[in-house]
């Protein structure tokens, strides 16, 4: 488990970063953001994961922030059911000492509605996922996950459903994401954790990641970690129709001493190809779908900064975050406990810049495609990282530990929940 760093203590690591690297921030020109559906305007919603907020963004150009939601406007009610319930409780006291680093996990990610009316949000300590209205900021529908804490989310291609892992039940559930009605639900490997629709809709991946937050991180303890596996269902019926045990491949490549535990993927655009980051590894694996089998290795520069023993990696997280450029030639990586990001050419393997940035936990494409945004957990803020140079072009400062970071969409005009 992490012994967390202090945010004073980062910053000063990103500075002997920042000197190391010695970046200068590139120019980018005004991009105009695609036109959405009818009244509707495309933003970026990130969730501001210890203060319980979520920052609504523009998609392009300078990222500005437009508004803020409030994603726990129901916190005393929670606090006092948890508080009834000593089993819940105690669950509640783990999530803060373990994943939070300290702090209550209220928004782990983020989607909205196709009307773009709400922000369906899954809550990590409440264990649960809301319906926000964009316009009361008040909650249209809860739905309680299975155990005692929510995860990462996935929304079908059509908008209409939502995915999101129950990570101490393992399973997932799926959800109407207008009603918040479950639709379905199938069982993982040990702690769910990323969730993926096929671009058609047809299935839907999850990988399991297994216990991340004890402290038997050695290599010789990595059986304790559990069963950790891609489950791939049909997305209609939730039937299971792929197992991939990575431990098998990573073995059969050469490589027994990476974890399995499949952390944030990225697909190419035909989805013949898919990359993923590992527990502990500063780097991304390239896996065929077709012929089951990894084909490269990608392992990046070390921060010597914070090399530090892997005990003390945040959950189990060296790296944390993936995006691909819409025309599958560049991978954007976010070194989470390396303190940086950068662009890598997807033919050679080549990594551009590091763009210094304090412990960046995810990464994910700008409304028009020409940039990679990544959250920057460590510093509050989320920076743009232009694919074709790998230079930042814009950053904005959020809320206190944005992670998740995605496209949305909100009503033409709004600027944040009407006051009540």
């Amino acid at each position: 488990m992490s012994a967390p760093r202090t945010r004073g203590a980062r910053r000063l690591l990103l500075g002997s970063l920042t000197a190391a690297l010695a970046l200068a921030l590139g120019s980018g020109g005004t991009v105009t953001a695609a036109p959405g559906p009818a009244g509707l305007r495309e933003v970026m919603f990130v969730g501001n994961n210890w203060d319980g907020t979520a920052d609504v963004i523009e998609s392009t150009g300078g990222f500005a922030r437009i508004g803020r939601v409030n994603v726990i406007p129901d916190r005393e009610t929670r606090m006092w059911e948890i508080g009834l319930n000593p089993v819940k409780l105690a669950y509640f006291l783990g999530i803060r000492q373990g994943p939070g680093e300290g702090h209550d996990q209220f928004v782990d990610d983020m989607y909205a509605t196709p009307d773009g009316s709400a922000m369906v949000v899954s809550r990590p300590s409440f264990a649960d996922v809301v319906s926000i209205d964009l316009r009361t900021g008040g909650i249209n529908w809860r739905f309680p996950v299975s155990g005692f804490r929510a995860d990462h989310m996935a929304v079908s291609p059509d908008g209409t459903r939502v995915a999101v892992s129950a990570s101490t039940s393992n399973t997932v559930h799926v959800l109407d994401i207008t009603t918040g009605k479950e639709v379905g639900s199938f069982p993982t490997g040990d702690k769910p954790h990323e969730n993926v629709f096929t671009a058609d809709g047809r299935y839907l991946w999850n990988m399991s990641i297994g216990e991340v937050t004890t402290a038997l991180d050695e290599p010789w303890l990595d059986w304790t970690k559990g069963d950790r596996r891609i489950t791939v269902v049909d997305a209609r019926t939730f039937e299971q129709v792929r197992v991939i045990d990575m431990r098998a491949r990573l073995d059969a490549f050469g490589r027994k001493d990476l974890s399995d535990a499949v952390r944030p993927v990225a697909f190419t655009p035909d989805e013949s190809t898919l990359y993923f980051q590992v527990s502990f590894f500063n780097g991304f694996l390239e896996y065929d779908v077709a012929t089951d089998r990894i084909t490269r290795v990608k392992e990046l520069l070390k921060n010597p900064a914070t090399d530090t023993d892997r005990t003390t990696w945040v959950n189990d997280s060296r790296h944390h975050g993936m995006s691909m450029s819409p025309d599958g030639r560049r991978l954007c990586v976010a070194a989470t406990m390396d303190d940086y990001a950068t662009v890598v050419d997807r033919t050679t393997l080549r990594e551009g810049p590091l763009v210094a940035a304090a412990k960046p936990y995810w990464a994910t494409v700008s409304g028009d495609g020409r940039a990679c945004v990544i959250s920057e957990s460590g510093a509050d803020r989320v920076t743009a990282i232009d694919f074709a140079t790998g230079r930042p072009v814009a950053s904005v400062a959020v809320g206190d530990h944005p992670q998740r970071v995605r496209l949305a969409h909100v009503p033409a005009g709004w600027t944040g929940p009407a006051a009540r």
